[in-house]
């Protein structure tokens, strides 16, 4: 089985094909990132195909927007999907899984009609997703990063062209039912995260139970990019409330429209810039509780890392939360917009410490999360039962 995974930058795309690689899959990837900086992450060169110019203009084109408000995406999108189109057809594909936004002029083109056509959507149902965003950008007052409406018409017009329209969460999932989108033409394809390296020692884990038994201030932890659809504006809310009763720090960079809220809670929480991913891990062993107020994500891959690093998660029902958590068990799942809820649920761990020791225990010892091999399995997997359905014909092994 021959596959593309085309992306316009790096998502969980380098961790999909190593893993599928080390599976033995032919895969290669189109990405603007140059050939040196994914063989970082894992893949060999010799299985990337890179538009370098056209990274270094996002970049450009990103800085320019951040000052000037340049919606750009309606020049660079489709300029990266018809370079990777006359990338991919000198080659013939099994599959073509591209990420959303920059898949149009590849799936429009009939050179691929034999090809599986898989789309990456890493969110909510794009309508969906600008509908929580515009209301959130009511409720705080402030401009809220959302799809243009150029991307929106893009999108649905991808989501028709693709054979699959494949998603990362129940959420996700619900989110284009609701729209309208057909089950059959959806792939649920959970991720996970480097288990191995976010798992704490034996002595890490009996330390955080001491900690928390012996009555000291609950560490509270939260990790991704701070920005209100991330849910800061909650976050900053539980912070502010709980009036020095638990110990915060927030690890992620700061978008432009947050700073100003971040920057009030300076003396009430301790904040920490972007973290490479080998860094990450030492972050979640400090902590004793993770919080994740988001209103939207296709997935949130930070509750993965939290979970393995065996953490108790707060968060909310708009991301990978119900997939992941064991009600009452590993964590708990609370409703968006809502900080007070997690300020209850905090405060109910602190007054409960057995209970939360316990919940500590069974993220520890009782729950597994998925790694980067069980994805690329069941990504595997979900490509031969689509070529079968799509040619009518016996699927090709993966060797």
């Amino acid at each position: 089985m021959k596959i593309a995974v085309v992306v316009h930058g790096r998502f969980h795309a380098f961790d999909l094909v190593r893993s599928l690689i080390r599976r033995g899959v032919d895969v290669v990837v189109f990405t603007n990132y140059p050939a040196w900086a994914v063989e970082r992450f894992g893949v060999p060169r010799v299985r990337v195909q890179s538009f370098t110019l056209h990274g270094v203009l996002s970049r450009i084109a990103g800085w320019i927007s951040s000052k000037t408000g340049w919606e750009y995406e309606s020049l660079l999108h489709p300029m990266f999907s018809r370079w990777a189109a006359r990338r991919l057809s000198t080659e013939k594909w099994d599959v073509i899984h591209a990420w959303t936004g920059v898949a149009e002029e590849i799936y429009s083109d009939p050179e691929f009609s034999g090809s599986l056509k898989l789309v990456m959507r890493g969110s909510a149902h794009i309508q969906t997703q600008a509908r929580l965003l515009r209301e959130e950008q009511i409720r705080v007052n402030s401009l809220v990063d959302q799809p243009s409406q150029w991307m929106a018409a893009r999108e649905q017009r991808e989501y028709s062209l693709a054979d699959h329209i494949v998603v990362l969460s129940s959420f996700a999932r619900d989110s284009f039912l609701q729209e309208g989108i057909p089950a059959e033409k959806l792939r649920f394809l959970p991720l996970g995260t480097n288990v191995s390296a976010f798992r704490p020692t034996e002595s890490v884990a009996a330390a955080r139970r001491t900690r928390i038994l012996a009555g000291a201030r609950l560490r509270v932890l939260y990790v991704g990019g701070v920005s209100w659809q991330k849910g800061f504006a909650d976050l900053s809310e539980i912070v502010k409330r709980s009036a020095g009763q638990f110990d915060f720090k927030i690890v992620g960079p700061v978008g432009p429209e947050a700073k100003e809220a971040a920057a009030s809670l300076r003396t009430q929480a301790v904040f920490i810039n972007k973290r490479p991913q080998n860094e990450l891990p030492v972050e979640y062993t400090w902590g004793d509780v993770f919080v994740f107020p988001t209103i939207q994500d296709g997935y949130a891959v930070v509750i993965a890392q939290a979970s393995a690093a065996g953490l108790p998660i707060l968060t909310t029902p708009n991301c990978c939360g119900p997939d992941l958590i064991k009600e009452g068990v590993t964590g708990w799942i609370l409703p968006i917009r809502d900080p007070e809820a997690f300020l209850q649920r905090l405060r109910w761990c602190d007054e409960h410490r057995e209970a939360l020791a316990q919940a500590a225990d069974a993220c520890y010892s009782g729950f597994r999360t998925r790694d980067w091999d069980d994805v690329a399995a069941d990504f595997e997997a979900l490509c031969l039962t689509g070529i079968g359905a799509h040619t009518g014909a016996t699927p090709p092994s993966h060797v």
